[in-house]
């Protein structure tokens, strides 16, 4: 979802989430010389990195800058039923030894919080999947996979978010734009050399480097959807939580059907003899 560079992020409509930050300078008590940074300073729960830093000695307290992790983001139904779809898709399927996150801000430079990307997907690998208000880079690492679904002001924007997501360094980008002409709706970059390259595709399918499936263009609950499956030509999709659930269903509702026709050919059996 797009966010103006240089803008601060308002609330969002849906709360704002509470962050914990380390006391402003003028919270701090006052130091004498060089003063000790202890544990005592540091919110409850504080990050353990800057708990390990707590009787280290320092010339003044940390003067902390403020991630937003909230913003007014209008969003389609269109756009959320894709979006919730591909999330859920991927956590299902990756969630067990990656982490993935939809729509928190990603923070890749450590000194300005007015440089951050909302994708509509993204995905890191080796990293256990958790719960997280916003994603900072000197924390977790760069996210390899970045997936944007198109709205009208990232047709506006493009260009300037593409050059974000350069800088941020992604390795995969994967645009779709569901309004789009058949053809054009899927746009796929990877990260060659230090820049961001798109690829030439010949058809609606591309494979993901990353995710070593094919991207496809499928149906999502009666819409056209971006999707992963086995195959370029996606005939064999990569189910859903709900799709393998259902699955799941129908095979246990197949195998007690051949366990009645057994019984009753048993049965029958019985009274010929």
């Amino acid at each position: 979802m797009p966010l103006d560079a240089g803008d601060e992020p308002a609330p969002r409509r849906r709360g704002e989430q509470s962050t914990q930050l380390l006391p402003r300078a003028a919270d701090v008590a006052p130091m004498r010389g060089i003063g000790c940074y202890t544990s005592e300073m540091l919110p409850d729960g504080g990050p353990q990195d800057e708990r390990q830093h707590a009787e280290v000695t320092y010339v003044r307290a940390p003067v902390p800058l403020h991630f937003p992790t909230e913003a007014e983001m209008p969003e389609t139904t269109l756009h959320l039923a894709v979006r919730t779809f591909l999330f859920q898709l991927l956590q299902f399927t990756f969630g067990a030894s990656c982490c993935v996150g939809s729509e928190q801000f990603v923070y890749w430079r450590a000194s300005d919080p007015k440089t951050c990307l909302a994708p509509d997907a993204f995905l890191k690998l080796g990293v256990k999947n958790a719960h997280f208000d916003s994603w900072k880079t000197w924390e977790r690492g760069t996210p390899e996979l970045a997936v944007e679904i198109v709205s009208d002001s990232d047709r506006r924007g493009w260009d300037e978010k593409l050059e974000q997501y350069r800088d941020l360094g992604v390795r995969e980008l994967v645009r779709f734009d569901p309004d789009a002409e058949i053809g054009q709706r899927l746009r796929v970059w990877d990260r060659v050399v230090d820049d961001l390259l798109e690829r030439v595709l010949s058809a609606e399918a591309a494979r993901s480097l990353v995710l070593q499936r094919f991207w496809v263009i499928a149906d999502v609950e009666g819409i056209a959807g971006l999707r992963l499956a086995e195959d370029a030509t996606g005939l064999q999709l990569q189910p859903s939580p709900l799709e393998a659930e259902r699955r799941a269903r129908e095979a246990e509702t197949l195998r007690a059907q051949a366990a009645e026709q057994r019984v009753r050919e048993l049965e029958a059996e019985l009274k010929r003899r």
